[in-house]
Formats: structure tokens, C-alpha cells, sequence
């Protein structure tokens, strides 16, 4: 059992807020705490949820929204706290569109891989921050801090030396905030029922098939990075930034 609530931040307006810190890795070291968080938006927050984000220390933050979703919810409050705001959109204008006639609407581990069918500039700018440990701690987020966030962790965890099984496991800790934060919709007559529990969690076995998938079109995580320009020496210093010594 994963520790979900040592890790978990659960804001009044912020979901999906979590620390990957204390993961072990294959080669016996740990995750730092307090170096990465993910998350879905923010410009929810209270007041009370941003004096308890400003204790956090976070210097950066890496936004992978689209620019729809930029537009209608803006850059949120988090700049005004001191933290750097960085823009890197993974899916293009009109990328959700390919998505769904290529994959199909909705989330899955084959929609994930699509992604990278787009231009990889944006993964390539995100491991540049993360691999300065001068922008530490950051946050990367979404909308709803689980598909582009998710397969961004995955990514990082990867390179980190975290175990594929962990690397499921902690994805799938997305659908424990997901019924507080239908609660909180529904209390705002933004969302109802069902189609909230639906559209607001991830498939069991998205993951699965993302890493699987990654392994026959690229051979694996680590080769798909390193062809997209994250070499072996930015994979290092985002290891030796994140990892206990």
C-alpha cells in the first residue's frame, strides 16, 4: 500500500495535489520529499489553501495545459506567491480533436501514447527545468493533474529508477481525491453524478498500456527521451536533484 495520505495535499480548491517523495529506486536510493509535487488547477484555491501552498517553498511552475484551457482558466494565483510560472503545452491547439478520431474520446493508455505524436518540444523544455535543481521545488499540473501530469510522472519516475509496478501504482492514486473533488463540483452545480465519477478518474490499466506501448513503438521511456534530446547527462542531474543521496 502506497502511503496516499502522507503524500496527499488536500486543498479545499486544488485537487489531485500529491508529493512524489520516498519512493525507493532499483539502485537503493530514495525520492526526496518536497521537491515534486503534481496537481490539477488552481485558480479554485481559498485563501486558506494558498497560506498552506506558500509553506510548500515551491519556485516553479510548470503548467501543461492547451491554450483553450489556459484562456478559460488562466494562470492561477500562484505567481503572486513567488513562484516562477513556466508554459509548456504538450497537446497543440486542436490536438484533442486528432486525439479523438485517432483513439477515440476519452482517457486511455493509447491516448496517452498519441501525445507523442505531437511536437516534443514541450517534454524536452519540462526535463530541462526539472534536470536544474536551481528550480526546485516545482509543480507540474494540468487541468485535472492526471493524464499529461500523469504522463509526465511516469516519465520522471522512470528516469528516477522507480519500479513499473510503483509507477502504476502511484497513477492510479488520482481516483483516491477523485470523490472530493466530485463532491466539490457537484456542490458548485459544475458537474453531476456519474459522469463526473467517469470523466474525472483514470482506467486501471491506462498506465499499463502506456508503458507497454512505450516499450514496442520506442523501446522504452528512457529511449524515447534520450531520441527527443533529454540525453543521458540531463537524466543524471535530474537524478542526482531529486534523489536522496
Amino acid at each position: 500500500m502506497i502511503d496516499f495520505e502522507k503524500r496527499h495535499h488536500p486543498f479545499e480548491g486544488c485537487f489531485n495535489f500529491r508529493d512524489i517523495g520516498g519512493y525507493p529506486t532499483k539502485h537503493g536510493r530514495k525520492i526526496r520529499w518536497g521537491r515534486y509535487f503534481r496537481a490539477g488547477r488552481q485558480d479554485r484555491m481559498t485563501l486558506a489553501d494558498l497560506d498552506r501552498f506558500a509553506e510548500l517553498g515551491i519556485r516553479t511552475q510548470i503548467d501543461l495545459r492547451r491554450p483553450d484551457e489556459l484562456e478559460d482558466q488562466g494562470r492561477g494565483p500562484l505567481e503572486a506567491l513567488g513562484t516562477r510560472y513556466e508554459w509548456h503545452s504538450v497537446i497543440p491547439p486542436g490536438g484533442s480533436a486528432i486525439l479523438d478520431k485517432t483513439v477515440g474520446h476519452g482517457i486511455s493508455g493509447e491516448r496517452y501514447l498519441r501525445y507523442l505524436d505531437f511536437d516534443p518540444s514541450p517534454w524536452q523544455n519540462v526535463f530541462g527545468i526539472l534536470a536544474n535543481a536551481e528550480h526546485h521545488p516545482l509543480l507540474v499540473h494540468c487541468t485535472a493533474g492526471k493524464d499529461r501530469t500523469g504522463v509526465t510522472t511516469a516519465f520522471l519516475l522512470t528516469i528516477l529508477g522507480v519500479e513499473r509496478a510503483l509507477i502504476e501504482a502511484d497513477f492510479l492514486l488520482t481516483n483516491r481525491d477523485q470523490p472530493r473533488h466530485i463532491e466539490f463540483l457537484e456542490g458548485k452545480g459544475l458537474s453531476t453524478g456519474s459522469a463526473s465519477a467517469m470523466g474525472h478518474g483514470v482506467p486501471e490499466d491506462a498506465m499499463t498500456v502506456f508503458l507497454e506501448g512505450m516499450e514496442q513503438e520506442h523501446g522504452g521511456v528512457l529511449a524515447y527521451l534520450r531520441k527527443i534530446g533529454v540525453d543521458e547527462k540531463q537524466q543524471e542531474a535530474i537524478r542526482e536533484a531529486l534523489l536522496e543521496d
